[in-house]
């Protein structure tokens, strides 16, 4: 029986936002696979990227980017209602504002979305390998 690997990155800093930036890095993300969990706070989103951090063969993984303590969602240049509509990730990177920090994912075509969290607190867990 072949061992899956499923690699689960925990961010709580900058060094660890920018691991997790580095492995989602080129991902796909459905929009209907984005989602916001205003009364936990949670916002989640789905992804398909290519698993990179072994050097494997670039195997294909559907991975959970989730965010916790997220207060607030705004999003720019994404037709929400085009739920079969696919983003590539680019990068997430943040800023620090007063007391809280913004947390910024960037996609192609301009397209971004800024989460306003408390704290920075990310985690990127595999799901399961994609077949082709």
């Amino acid at each position: 029986m072949k061992k899956k690997y499923l690699a689960q990155i925990i961010a709580s800093d900058n060094e660890g936002l920018q691991i997790i930036s580095a492995c989602s890095a080129g991902a796909k993300v459905k929009i209907s696979d984005i989602k916001y969990l205003a009364t936990n706070k949670v916002f989640l989103l789905s992804i398909e990227r290519i698993k990179n951090e072994n050097n494997e063969t670039k195997k294909k993984i559907n991975s959970i980017c989730r965010f916790d303590y997220v207060d607030k969602v705004k999003s720019k240049n994404i037709d929400q209602k085009n739920n079969e509509l696919i983003l590539e990730l680019i990068a997430i990177d943040y800023m620090k504002n007063k007391e809280d920090y913004e947390i910024n994912l960037i996609f192609n075509n301009n397209a971004h979305i800024a989460l306003t969290t408390e704290t920075i607190e990310v985690r990127l867990e595999d799901q399961n390998e994609i077949y082709d």
